[in-house]
């Protein structure tokens, strides 16, 4: 993409956004002003948050939940303490630990999770992910062990495509290189243009934890402030380079998406172009997400570059990637063997659905907040990343006729009460097609929402409950009605897998809260 084109920033940052996104002051706010932060020499350090983050690495997790409730009832919010947590575990790992990684992403949709929740449990999703979060620390040696420091902005080339010259040091995986690469970005432009740079890395391979930490990664900004996006954004850069070092030392190709977007945005002239506006019907959409779903990667990503070549809208177009991972969730046949605490059948965690879910999520909310190149590739390497996983797939989707066929109750009350026995009882058939059937009837969404997000909070879910209880709302809230209830209906399903496993720390923070 050439310069001029890329270097328009964020126009109109808003656009086809969520009112249930990342809040009105990042829409505001993104990329208005330079970051010129002085990350100061050795460690890097966080100004007023400071004393909070360093007592979130250095407290044991069995101690930290009673302070943390004691700073809540001398005055500090939910918000400080999610920033706090998030800026803690960058400081610790730095994009670079499965499991902290996984914690970082679960800060943000707690933080939205709260928001849903009666106010004396409010706290509840984010105190049970701040425990992960600080005993993944602790555990990897918290303040100690920390892998990111200052670095120094780099000269950059002149007469060079920036995003270019960052991707092309991540693909030499040359981390100290590329940071400073990076960090010379964002000091000499606004943070929406260096987070449209670094796409070009992000869209160099389809990984669910690259995709899903580059966006959680910019939605976190909302709530730590713009000063932060150097120590937050760069998570993925170093996750990027890891990446390139793993397969040079597994000697192992790239992803084929290299060759196929490039190819795809000339072949369809789409740099330069405005996203268009074409409405499409129900029909349409449910006909893309099916070529998604069933094709090959490289005819999906084509058909999804053809439609934008069409002027279909990304929104539309959108919504067709999302009902096809979606279909991932209700045609999975589940784990063929216990792992660890995942039953044999389970569909929760490091799913095929869950995790294509969380991706296409990423992926459309990066799509949205992008600019007009980003916007088009975002959902192109969207739709390549989900596409080529039905393989072992069940032919359809549940829940089953024989499952529906043994639901009796139409009352939403009734079916409300044997949904969640049907949880309790981990029998995902059953809690699908009660909450199929729920929607059928043309109840309200929001008593099944509050079901389902009491378990979210309960449960463990393998690293995945939050953000996967997130996903499922943003995608049911910017769906066409049609096919909106498919997303309850797989959130159902998961939240049957994910059940008897309660997360560390929830009942302690209950006992806290007193609720």
């Amino acid at each position: 993409m050439r310069d001029r084109n890329r270097r328009e920033f964020l126009a109109d940052v808003g656009r086809g956004m969520l009112v249930a996104s990342v809040g009105p002051a990042l829409a505001c706010e993104l990329g208005l002003a330079s970051v010129w932060a002085d990350e100061g020499q050795g460690a890097l350090s966080f100004g007023s948050l400071e004393p909070l983050v360093g007592l979130m690495q250095d407290t044991a997790a069995s101690q930290l939940l009673p302070i943390l409730v004691q700073k809540m009832k001398t005055g500090t919010d939910l918000r400080t303490l999610v920033a706090a947590g998030a800026l803690a575990n960058a400081r610790t790992f730095g994009g670079q630990d499965y499991t902290g990684y996984h914690a970082f992403m679960a800060l943000t949709p707690a933080y939205q999770m709260s928001s849903e929740l009666p106010e004396d449990r409010q706290a509840l999703p984010v105190l049970k992910v701040l425990y992960r979060n600080t005993s993944r620390m602790q555990a990897m040696g918290g303040r100690k062990q920390e892998v990111p420091h200052p670095v120094a902005a780099a000269a950059l080339p002149a007469g060079r495509d920036r995003a270019e010259v960052l991707r092309e040091a991540t693909r030499r995986a040359d981390r100290k290189g590329a940071e400073e690469i990076f960090a010379a970005l964002l000091a000499e432009e606004p943070i929406g243009e260096a987070y449209n740079h670094l796409q070009f890395a992000i869209q160099d391979e389809v990984d669910v934890h690259r995709v899903v930490l580059a966006w959680r990664s910019w939605a976190i900004l909302d709530l730590t402030g713009q000063e932060q996006a150097r120590t937050l954004l760069r998570q993925s850069v170093r996750y990027c380079v890891d990446s390139e070092e793993n397969c040079i030392k597994h000697n192992r190709a790239p992803s084929q998406i290299r060759v196929v977007l490039p190819k795809l945005l000339d072949q369809y002239r789409l740099v330069g172009r405005s996203p268009g506006k074409r409405q499409a019907d129900d029909g349409w959409v449910e006909s893309l997400s099916k070529t998604i779903y069933g094709a090959g990667r490289e005819r999906a990503a084509e058909a999804v570059a053809a439609a934008l070549a069409e002027g279909f809208s990304p929104e539309a177009i959108g919504e067709a990637m999302s009902l096809a991972a979606n279909r991932l969730v209700l045609c999975d046949p589940g784990r063929k063997q216990v792992e660890g605490d995942k039953l044999k059948g389970s569909v929760h965690g490091a799913s095929v659905g869950v995790h294509a879910s969380d991706s296409a999520n990423a992926w459309r909310n990066i799509a949205r907040v992008s600019n007009q190149r980003n916007t088009y590739a975002s959902l192109i390497v969207g739709a390549f990343h989900s596409a080529g996983q039905k393989h072992g797939q069940n032919a359809d989707p549940c829940p089953l006729p024989q499952h529906l066929e043994k639901v009796r109750a139409e009352d939403a009350g009734a079916l409300l009460r044997e949904t969640e026995a049907a949880i309790k009882e981990k029998d995902q058939a059953r809690a699908s097609a009660l909450v199929y059937r729920y929607g059928q009837q043309g109840h309200a969404p929001r008593p099944v929402f509050d079901l389902l997000l009491r378990y979210a909070c309960s449960e463990d879910g393998s690293l995945h409950a939050e953000k996967y209880y997130r996903t499922v709302t943003e995608e049911f809230a910017a769906i066409r009605p049609a096919f909106r209830w498919r997303q309850l209906v797989s959130l159902a399903r998961v939240t049957a897998s994910e059940y008897g496993t309660p997360a560390p720390g929830y009942a302690e923070a209950r006992r806290l809260l007193n609720v």
